[in-house]
């Protein structure tokens, strides 16, 4: 692999449906050998997103390189270079293991002696070898996963596309998942993947939070969960139900959300927030309510520029968006 030619530059990218904007114009820049995420919730627009740059979609605005190929003058030789796995399972379930990686395999022009090392490779990385006879409708979903992984994998793509891999599976899969994933980032490739899941948000180089197919923000994790101005404070006890926005009225609260039977408040400073905060649950009949600083989660991150996004577009008159 050639690490130099496996960057994506988008620009301006859009895509909508009947009386749906499912992309709306969005931006990135992703490095060679980046694990590089498109974090969201279902409608965000990131199936989309992953499909306009594998060359499966038509762009309707906009332009995106994919390992400096031009997606819509050359949709061909995007799919050449680049693997992609799909959010569903979608391989052929009366076919083994082994015929559906040789099925992708002659799919890809790849050569008989070299489709044997690889599948041996791929299985033993997976460790799939002994289910290698086993129909493909007959695996659990963390090895239909590993299997869908394997055939994307068996042309040696040199960028990588995963749409939400590991939603449906069980936490053992998905380390194993992740492992092989961090094993072909340090052979240089590019892996740009789709998820719903914040945990796993935490184990990419770079994210983009997406909503209404748009990018809200792009950092590393570290960074994001850094760019929260003030302190956020954790407050636990028992009947704070319907207290979240109550709290909104107390000085020098900025933001609140509810976690079960923990509220996330978001204040100016602490060394002020705190008494404040304590003083107003003690005027709602909670009298020791338990409270720390915390850091921010990137789930606190999400949820704040999702606010923050409203908010500008109630102040500049702007409508709502459209979900996927």
């Amino acid at each position: 692999m050639n690490p130099q030619n496996n960057g994506i530059i988008v620009r301006g990218l859009e895509k909508g449906f009947p009386g749906v904007k499912a992309v709306a114009g969005i931006d990135l820049e992703i490095g060679s050998g980046e694990i590089f995420g498109l974090v969201g919730p279902d409608g965000a627009g990131k199936t989309t997103t992953l499909r306009m740059l594998c060359g499966i979609l038509d762009i309707d605005a906009g332009e995106a390189r994919v390992g400096g190929i031009p997606v819509r003058e050359n949709p061909e030789g995007v799919k050449a270079l680049a693997g992609y796995m799909s959010q569903r399972f979608s391989l052929y379930g009366d076919l083994t293991v082994a015929e559906n990686i040789y099925f992708f395999a002659n799919l890809f022009h790849v050569p008989a002696d070299e489709r044997v090392r690889r599948e041996q490779q791929l299985l033993e990385a997976s460790r799939m070898t002994p289910f290698r006879d086993r129909l493909a409708r007959n695996l659990s979903g963390g090895m239909k996963q590993k299997l869908a992984l394997s055939c994307a994998l068996i042309h040696r793509p040199r960028i990588l596309f995963l749409d939400e891999p590991t939603t449906g599976v069980d936490p053992v899969s998905r380390r194993d998942f992740w492992k092989i994933l961090y094993s072909l980032v340090r052979e240089g490739m590019t892996l740009v993947v789709s998820t719903p899941y914040m945990d796993e948000a935490e184990r990419c180089n770079r994210i983009a939070f997406m909503h209404k197919g748009r990018i809200l923000r792009c950092a590393s994790p570290r960074e994001l969960k850094q760019g929260i101005p003030g302190d956020l404070i954790e407050v636990q006890a028992d009947g704070i139900h319907g207290l979240d926005r109550r709290m909104l009225e107390v000085s020098g609260v900025t933001g609140v959300q509810k976690f079960g039977s923990r509220l996330h408040v978001r204040v100016a400073a602490a060394a002020t927030g705190m008494p404040r905060i304590a003083e107003r649950m003690r005027a709602e009949g909670i009298a020791e309510p338990a409270m720390r600083l915390i850091h921010p989660s990137l789930e606190d991150v999400f949820i704040d520029l999702v606010e923050g996004a409203g908010t500008a577009r109630e102040n500049t008159g702007a409508g709502e968006g459209v979900r996927q």
